[in-house]
C-alpha cells in the first residue's frame, strides 16, 4: 500500500527546509554584526529620549517644591512684588514656557510679566481643572510643553498654586539633531554590508517564493475555495460551489466535513425560517411572514391598477374560554377556528389568499386578484367575511364540550381605503373594532367614518376626565321590591352622565370607555362613597328605611385594584352605613378573570357584613362549580331571559333553573328588566326572591326616590 504523503508532512518537510536556509543566513549575518547598529541606535535614542524626560521631570519637580516654598508668605500677604521676582526668576531659567500662580479657585494671580494682563483670569486650559482640585504635585504633558504643578500651603491651608511649564520641542529638536548624525553614520557602515545582504534576501526570496508555490498548490488554494463558499453560504446562497473532494489528506477531510456542515446550516436555517415566519400554535403564517408579504405585494401593485383587500377576523369573547375552561381548552379551540379559516380561505379563495395567525384570538388574511384573475376584490371579500362569520358561528367541540363564539371581521381595500401597509392594517383593526361595537358576530368594511368613530370615542374619554368632579356624572336609584309582599327592600345605584354640550350620554357608551381606558379607577371609588352616603341618609331621615339596602355594580378592573378592600371599608366608615346594608354587584366575566383574587376579596367583604350579588347570570360560561366554590350571596337573572319569559318556553324554563339552582345553593334571587304585570306574577309562582324594572320604577334621582319612601 502506498504510504499516505500528507499535508502534515509536507509542511514537516517545508518548513524543516526553510529552518536550513534561515541558519545559513544567520550565520553569514552573524559575521557581519554591525548591521546591529540600527538597534543600537533605537535603544540609545530611546535611552537618551527616558533621561532627558527624567531630568526635565525631576527639575520641574524640585522647581516648582522650591517655588511654592517661595511664594507661600508672598501670596498669604498678597505681596504681588514678590510674586513677580519669584516668577520671572523662574520665567528666565531655560527651557521654561511659562509660569503661572494662582489662588484657590484657579484665578491667575501672576504669570511672570510686568503688567499682568491675566491677572484675576481663570485658567481654562485643558488641564486647569485638575490641577486646581489635586493636593499635591501633578505632572502632566500637554502639546508641546510639560506642565508641572504644586499647591501652594501655609500649614494646613492651601492658598492656591503654581503652574510651570517646560518646552519640549526644544528637546525633540535636539533628539531629532543627534539621531540623523548617529543615523548617517550607521547608514555608511550599512552600506559596506548592502551586497551581502542583498544576496542573502534574493536567497530567501528564492526559497519563499518555492514555499509559496507548494502552499498555495496544497493548502492556500482549497482554503479560499472553502472561504469563498462559506460566504456565499453566510449571504443565503446555499446552492454554492464546493472545492473537488476526494483528496486523501487533512484538506479533503477538511472539504468533507464543510461539505456535511453546509448541509447542516442548510436544514437548520430551514427549520429556523419555518419557526420564525410560523405560529407554533396553528402552523399559519405570523405577524412577521404576513407583514413581509403585504409590503411585497403592495409593492408589485403600484401603479398596475389592480385591488387588494385585508380581512381582520376577532374571535369574539374568547377570553371567557381561557377563562371558564382553561389555556388547554382555549388552545384546542383556536387551533380548530384556525383549520375552519384555513378550509374558507383554501375553498374560496385558494392561491388569491394568504392567511396569518397575529397572535391571540386575532387572524389576518390577504385576498388579491392575480394576473389570471382579476375579478372584483370588494365582492370576494364580503362573500368570504360572510362564510367565515357563518363557519365560525358554529359550535365548537373542545374536551366533550360544546363552545359558542363567534367572530367580528373588518376589512379593508387598496388602493381605495389606504396606500401604505401600516395604514392599510390600522384601518382593517379599526373596521374590525366597529363590527364588534355593532354585536359582534358580523363584518364591516373601513369607511372614513369609521375614524370619526374613533375620534368620537377619544373625545369622550377626553371629556369623561374629571366629569366627576365638575358634577356632571351623578347617580339614580332603581327600586327593587320583594315578590312575595311587594315591599320596597332596596335600590341599585346607577351612574348617568350628563354632558354639558350633548346632554344625556348612554350608560353603555361611556361606562365602556371609562373601564377601557382606566378612568373607572377614580370613579368608581367615587360612587361607592356616593351611594353609601346617600343610604346613610335614607336611614337617617325615613324610620322605614332600616332595613333598605343599595346595591352597587362594581367592574372587573375595580375587583383587580389593590385597595378595593379599603375603598369599600373607607366608604362605610365614613357613612355610617351599616356594612348589612351594602350589596356589591359583579358580573361573572368580573369574578371568573381571577377566581383566586375574588375568592380572597369576597370573602373578607363578606365576614365583615357585605352581601355580593352575581349580576347578568346566565350569559356567560359560568357553572355550579364556580358558584360553589366563589362567595356569592345572591344572582340576577339578566334582563335578557326575563323579556320573553311569557312567550319563550326555553326562557321560562331557565329562569326556572336558575331560580332552583340558586335556591339550592342559599342565594337569593333577583329578576332584572320586570316590564310586565305577567312576568311579576310569573316570577312570583316560581319563587323569585326579588324583582327590579320598569313595572316597579324608573332609575330616579336621590329626592325622588325619598320621596317614594316617604
Amino acid at each position: 500500500m502506498k504510504p499516505l504523503y500528507g499535508l502534515q508532512a509536507r509542511f514537516i518537510a517545508v518548513i524543516s527546509l526553510a529552518m536550513i536556509v534561515v541558519v545559513a543566513v544567520v550565520a553569514v549575518m552573524w559575521q557581519r554584526q554591525n548591521t546591529m547598529q540600527t538597534e543600537v541606535l533605537r535603544l540609545n535614542q530611546d535611552a537618551m529620549r527616558t533621561l532627558v524626560q527624567e531630568r526635565l521631570r525631576d527639575r520641574g519637580e524640585a522647581q516648582a517644591t522650591q517655588a511654592a516654598e517661595l511664594l507661600a508668605n508672598p501670596l498669604y500677604y498678597f505681596d504681588l512684588d514678590a510674586i513677580g521676582d519669584t516668577t520671572r526668576s523662574i520665567l528666565h531659567q531655560p527651557g521654561v514656557s511659562y509660569v503661572l500662580v494662582y489662588d484657590g479657585n484657579g484665578d491667575i494671580i501672576h504669570d511672570g510679566s510686568g503688567d499682568i494682563p491675566s491677572y484675576g483670569q481663570a485658567m481654562r486650559d485643558p488641564l486647569a481643572a485638575r490641577i486646581v482640585k489635586a493636593d499635591d504635585m501633578q505632572v502632566l504633558a500637554h502639546g508641546d510643553a510639560l506642565d508641572v504643578s504644586m499647591p501652594i500651603m501655609l500649614g494646613d491651608q492651601r492658598l492656591g498654586g503654581v503652574r510651570i511649564g517646560y518646552s519640549l520641542s526644544t528637546i525633540r529638536v535636539e533628539e531629532a539633531h543627534i539621531g540623523e548624525q548617529m543615523a548617517r553614520m550607521l547608514g555608511e557602515i550599512g552600506n559596506r554590508y548592502l551586497t551581502w545582504i542583498a544576496l542573502l534576501l534574493l536567497s530567501l526570496l528564492g526559497l519563499f517564493i518555492v514555499v509559496g508555490i507548494v502552499l498555495q498548490r496544497a493548502l492556500v488554494r482549497p482554503i479560499r475555495q472553502l472561504s469563498a463558499a462559506a460566504r456565499e453560504i453566510e449571504s443565503g446562497n446555499f446552492a454554492t460551489q464546493l472545492p473537488a473532494a476526494g483528496r486523501a489528506d487533512e484538506v479533503g477531510t477538511l472539504i468533507d466535513a464543510f461539505s456535511r456542515m453546509s448541509d447542516s446550516i442548510v436544514r437548520h436555517d430551514r427549520d429556523m425560517r419555518r419557526m420564525a415566519y410560523t405560529d407554533a400554535l396553528t402552523g399559519l403564517s405570523n405577524r412577521l411572514a404576513f407583514r413581509e408579504a403585504l409590503d411585497h405585494r403592495l409593492m408589485e401593485l403600484r401603479g398596475v391598477g389592480r385591488q387588494l383587500a385585508l380581512l381582520f377576523a376577532d374571535i369574539d369573547d374568547f377570553k371567557r374560554v381561557n377563562d371558564t375552561l382553561g389555556h388547554d381548552v382555549g388552545d384546542e379551540v383556536l387551533v380548530q377556528c384556525a383549520n375552519r379559516i384555513r378550509e374558507a380561505v383554501d375553498r374560496l379563495a385558494g392561491g388569491a389568499a394568504q392567511l396569518a395567525r397575529f397572535g391571540g384570538d386575532e387572524f389576518v388574511i390577504l385576498l388579491h386578484a392575480d394576473a389570471e384573475h382579476t375579478g372584483d376584490v370588494r365582492a370576494a371579500a364580503t362573500q368570504l367575511a360572510e362564510h367565515l362569520v357563518a363557519e365560525l358561528g358554529r359550535p365548537i367541540l373542545a374536551q366533550d364540550r360544546q363552545v359558542f363564539l363567534g367572530t367580528s371581521i373588518g376589512v379593508t381595500l387598496f388602493p381605495d381605503d389606504a396606500s401604505g401597509a401600516t395604514m392599510l392594517m390600522k384601518n382593517g383593526d379599526i373596521a374590525m373594532y366597529q363590527a364588534k361595537l355593532a354585536g359582534k358576530n358580523c363584518y364591516r368594511f373601513y369607511s372614513r367614518a369609521m375614524d370619526q368613530a374613533v375620534s368620537r370615542r377619544v373625545r369622550i374619554e377626553q371629556d369623561l376626565r374629571g366629569a366627576w368632579e365638575r358634577g356632571e356624572l351623578t347617580l339614580v336609584y332603581q327600586p327593587v321590591y320583594r315578590l312575595s309582599d311587594k315591599r320596597l327592600v332596596g335600590a341599585e345605584a346607577l351612574l348617568r352622565w350628563k354632558h354639558p354640550i350633548h346632554g344625556q350620554v348612554a350608560p353603555s357608551v361611556f361606562i365602556d370607555v371609562a373601564e377601557q381606558s382606566g378612568l373607572i379607577e377614580s370613579i368608581g371609588p367615587a360612587v361607592v362613597r356616593a351611594a353609601c352616603k346617600d343610604a346613610a341618609q335614607w336611614r337617617a331621615y325615613f324610620s322605614e328605611s332600616d332595613g333598605l339596602f343599595v346595591a352597587i355594580n362594581v367592574s372587573a378592573r375595580q375587583l383587580r385594584s389593590g385597595d378595593f378592600r379599603e375603598q369599600v371599608l373607607d366608604a362605610l366608615r365614613d357613612s355610617g352605613l351599616p356594612p348589612q346594608s351594602m350589596h356589591i354587584e359583579l358580573t361573572e366575566t368580573a369574578v371568573l378573570s381571577d377566581e383566586g383574587l375574588a375568592r380572597t376579596l369576597l370573602s373578607d367583604l363578606r365576614n365583615h357584613g357585605i352581601k355580593v350579588w352575581l349580576d347578568d347570570f346566565g350569559t356567560g360560561f359560568s357553572g355550579l362549580s364556580h358558584l360553589r366554590r366563589v362567595p356569592v350571596d345572591g344572582v340576577k337573572i339578566d334582563r335578557s331571559f326575563i323579556a320573553d319569559v311569557l312567550r319563550d318556553p326555553d326562557d321560562l324554563a331557565l329562569t326556572a333553573a336558575i331560580i332552583a339552582m340558586a335556591h339550592s345553593l342559599g342565594m337569593t334571587v333577583v329578576a332584572e328588566g320586570v316590564e310586565k304585570e305577567g312576568q311579576t306574577d310569573l316570577l312570583r309562582s316560581r319563587e323569585c326572591d326579588l324583582a327590579q324594572g320598569y313595572w316597579f320604577g324608573h332609575p330616579m334621582p336621590m329626592q325622588d326616590f325619598c320621596r317614594l319612601l316617604g
